[in-house]
């Protein structure tokens, strides 16, 4: 009895053989998969030969796009190449510097995303902030052929390099933790847009992150209710965007700070132009990912992760009041609850979640019947089956923000050519092509300008945002 115990025992304590863990090959690559066919030292040759060109052997930020081409890098990362490789503090790249630089990245990033965010990123982090995508943008406001009216215009720099950023992590920051990750730049389209910068002679018809047009509807709207002018606006001011088709209620959610992050700003009552941006995306096309987070985050007023019946009725009770202003008879809360219901059907009874509104595909009905009460007139007028098609049938169109930018801008364009005839203080060499993109603001800004240019980067403010309570 005793030898048997011993033996089993002594066949525990046996170690496992290595061989299992062995079997299983390495799955996770944060840096991008490794690829065996890249042959590092005939890049670097390359780069080499190409540096070869440069007095010195050293390549200024006019020389690099050469460099980013024989890098096999799309030509838009030659600002972030320069940088990364210290040419900001010298005014110059050395080819010893560079090539250290690039064989480092080459060995150790194995995929275009991992390689952009070590490009931009700041020492001892591995993702991207706001501030870190300054240098390039203000690259491409240097050097893009549809920008060169704005060489002579650099106030128009650093509100534009804002929208782009706002516009950038309003997409690619899934998380909404002001933090871009390697993964998260894999799944958008960002890089992708970036590589077509070089191939698109027209910024405007990159309409995701970076058309000048969308910028200048978003700017004039925003400096339409910025009255003072100081770059923030307050709740009254807020209220007035479309003639107070927005609820009262939803604007005092929104400086709530359940979607504003500046902190400083709550306390005073304001938010930032940056926190516009984002506003005004989400309020004209409540169909995409982020915006339908936007608005579930105002609606959501004790941040259960999930919509009650008492939250709902609380929004609409304000639809209510303002309909009975125009002398229409508003529809019964209970009937208005079926209606929702089943347009979004949820599938917990008497709880509308997230994904429930993401799936439903008519969230901008939704939402719209119960804060924004001029479309959920137009809503009502339509009949259930257009909705329907439209809904079916919005990836073969235009986004609904596409839409509205193209028609606001085309607004403006006929408001600055009718007030041309008034005045004649413009600049006609800022007018790109045939369109007058900088007249109206830029006479305003004349008047009063709005910030200084300390270096070649732009004085962009982005806010001191703090992301400890995130919404998952």
């Amino acid at each position: 009895m005793f030898s048997s115990s011993a033996y089993i025992q002594s066949k525990k304590e046996e170690p496992l053989t290595p061989s299992l863990s062995q079997t299983i090959p390495t799955f996770y690559f944060p840096r991008g998969c490794p690829q065996e066919k890249v042959n590092i030292d005939a890049v670097i040759a390359k780069v080499e030969k190409t540096f070869s060109q440069f007095p010195n052997e050293r390549a200024t930020l006019e020389d690099m796009g050469k460099v980013a081409k024989a890098c096999e890098c799309p030509l838009y990362w030659k600002g972030p190449l320069f940088y990364c490789a210290g040419g900001e503090r010298t005014g110059f790249v050395s080819v010893h510097k560079f090539v250290a630089m690039w064989r480092k990245i080459l060995q150790t990033c194995h995929d275009a995303a991992a390689k952009f965010v070590h490009l931009l990123k700041s020492p001892g982090y591995n993702y991207l902030v706001q501030e870190d995508f300054i240098p390039l943008l203000q690259d491409v406001v240097n050097s893009h052929p549809s920008l060169v009216f704005l060489k002579e215009a650099s106030e128009f720099h650093s509100r534009y390099i804002t929208t782009v950023i706002q516009r950038i992590f309003y997409t690619v920051n899934r998380s909404w933790s002001g933090r871009i990750t390697c993964n998260e730049l894999r799944k958008s389209s960002f890089l992708q847009n970036v590589a077509m910068l070089e191939e698109e002679v027209d910024i405007n018809q990159l309409t995701e992150y970076f058309s000048y047009e969308h910028f200048y509807v978003i700017y004039c709207k925003f400096w339409e209710l910025d009255t003072d002018h100081d770059l923030y606006i307050d709740a009254k001011d807020l209220a007035r965007h479309n003639d107070h088709a927005i609820s009262n209620r939803m604007i005092e959610r929104i400086f709530s700070g359940a979607v504003t992050r500046g902190k400083k700003a709550q306390k005073e009552g304001k938010i930032s132009y940056a926190d516009f941006v984002w506003f005004l995306i989400s309020e004209e096309d409540k169909k995409t990912i982020t915006s339908i987070e936007y608005w579930f985050r105002c609606m959501d007023l004790d941040g259960d992760g999930v919509l009650s019946m008492y939250e709902l009725q609380y929004f609409y009770e304000e639809q209510c009041q303002k309909l009975d202003n125009m002398a229409i008879e508003p529809l019964p809360f209970e009937d208005c609850l079926c209606q929702m219901l089943d347009l979004v059907k949820p599938e917990h009874e008497g709880k509308i979640t997230l994904h429930d509104l993401k799936r439903c595909k008519m969230a901008n009905v939704f939402f719209d019947t119960f804060f924004n009460i001029d479309k959920y007139l137009d809503h009502e007028q339509k009949d259930q089956f257009s909705i329907l098609r439209g809904a079916e049938n919005e990836n073969q169109e235009m986004s609904d923000w596409e839409k509205y930018a193209a028609e606001e801008y085309d607004v403006l364009v006929a408001e600055e050519a009718a007030s041309d005839q008034w005045n004649d203080c413009y600049e006609p060499e800022l007018n790109p092509g045939d369109h007058q993109k900088t007249n109206l603001l830029k006479y305003q800004m004349e008047k009063r300008p709005f910030f200084d240019m300390p270096s070649h980067l732009a004085d962009v403010d982005l806010d001191e945002y703090e992301y400890e309570e995130d919404f998952e």
